[in-house]
């Protein structure tokens, strides 16, 4: 079993992650899925995600967020 040490509080690792340039702009973020399970949970990144109405998906070992509440719509 590997055990992930996480790297600082939950709380700054998203308040620097929403805080990107990439987020203020209403662009995308894309970060590995194990980075996401060590720095807070994949359910507490999604929640946030949520409050702010945006959309996250998970993508093989990534995880991708769109930062925009503007609806979304899967062509293929």
């Amino acid at each position: 079993m590997i055990t992930l040490t996480r790297h600082g509080p939950p709380e700054t690792w998203v308040r620097q992650l929403f805080s990107s340039k990439q987020a203020l702009c209403g662009g995308v973020i894309r970060r590995a899925a194990k980075d996401v399970d060590r720095e807070m949970g994949r359910a507490a990144l999604e929640r946030e995600v949520r409050r702010r109405g945006w959309h996250m998906l998970e993508s093989g070992d990534q995880v991708v967020i769109i930062c925009s509440d503007d609806e979304l719509r899967v062509i293929c």
